[in-house]
């Protein structure tokens, strides 16, 4: 099988990638607008590079034509802070980006494209008491406007074209590595600063609980879910809940603290951000418990343990 990742340098992309190489895929390709490669460098001898941007129809499509793929994992694109700062960027990178990842995957019939989505799509002011696949989706964020069209986009080209379209809404992926700011990635930054001796401050209150999920789990939900038998795929797009219970800022201050002694983590909430934080809910993942058979591996301790192991063993992937 022959596999494209868009974004495949980047945080999700990258460990997709080794995935599908542990699987014996060989020479995946990916498109990627970023120069460095420098999570892949010591597998790069296996994989094709190509450089190319998401908001250009011809990057797209010369890389769909030349790769003639079985599957696209279209991870591309650009995240919540940098999608607020520049609103239009993020229409060229996650709304029209998608649709040439999709019209390039019906022109060149291509099987099947799996989209990562966000739980961003969700607003503050949800009036239940959990967020489940069913719950409206009316974004606060850009970002989460953006990525919501690129979900109805797939479920046009699968009702209109046949294409094999399913997608996961992540939660915060916690993993190394990570340099785009995002809204609440004080959840990596607290472990990976620490580790390198420097003091952090969380811009959360010390009570805050968001759901989380570690970027190796969230690598393995995208490929399972490519690998389960279509006529069990009926929701298309899926929440994932991450670890349970949903750890706080303050818990996982403290597992960073008894890992690194002696390590300096403060707490500053930032208003602006804290009321979203606060209104975040529960989430049910039971449909992709029911129909791909869902379940992450990673608890709260054995993601902060492999993550500073991943940095031990592995610093030059995350320079």
């Amino acid at each position: 099988m022959a596999s494209l990742i868009t974004g495949g340098t980047g945080f999700i992309g990258a460990e997709i990638v080794r995935l599908l190489l542990k699987r014996g895929e060989t020479k995946p390709v990916v498109l990627d607008l970023s120069p460095s490669t420098q999570r892949l460098d010591d597998v790069a001898d296996r994989v094709d590079f190509v450089r190319g941007g998401l908001g250009n129809f011809s990057d797209v499509l010369d890389t769909v034509k030349a790769s003639q793929p079985d599957v696209i994992y279209h991870l591309g694109g650009m995240l919540s802070l940098p999608s607020e700062a520049h609103p239009s960027a993020a229409i060229r990178a996650n709304v029209l980006g998608t649709f040439h990842v999709l019209e390039a995957a019906r022109l060149f019939e291509v099987r099947q494209v799996l989209f990562s989505s966000t739980i961003g799509t969700y607003s503050m002011d949800i009036h239940r008491d959990v967020i489940d696949d069913y719950t409206l989706q009316r974004p606060y964020l850009f970002y989460g406007a953006t990525k919501v069209f690129g979900e109805h986009m797939g479920r046009f080209y699968k009702r209109k074209y046949g294409l094999d379209f399913r997608g996961i809404r992540y939660p915060v992926i916690i993993g190394p590595g990570v340099k785009t700011p995002a809204v609440a990635q004080y959840t990596s930054w607290v472990i990976e600063e620490c580790a390198k001796g420097k003091p952090f401050v969380i811009w959360a209150k010390p009570e805050t609980a968001i759901p989380v999920l570690y970027f190796r789990d969230a690598a393995r939900a995208m490929v399972e879910l490519g690998e389960a038998p279509l006529e069990g795929i009926n929701t298309i797009v899926y929440l994932l809940a991450g670890v349970k219970p949903v750890p706080t800022a303050r818990g996982l201050a403290d597992m960073v603290r008894r890992r690194i002694p002696g390590a300096e983590i403060s707490f500053a909430p930032d208003p602006s951000l804290q009321g979203a934080f606060d209104r975040s809910l529960p989430i049910d993942d039971s449909n992709a418990v029911r129909e791909w058979y869902w379940k992450p591996v990673y608890d709260r301790e054995q993601i902060v343990d492999d993550f500073l192991q991943e940095l031990q063993l592995h610093p030059q992937r995350y320079i």
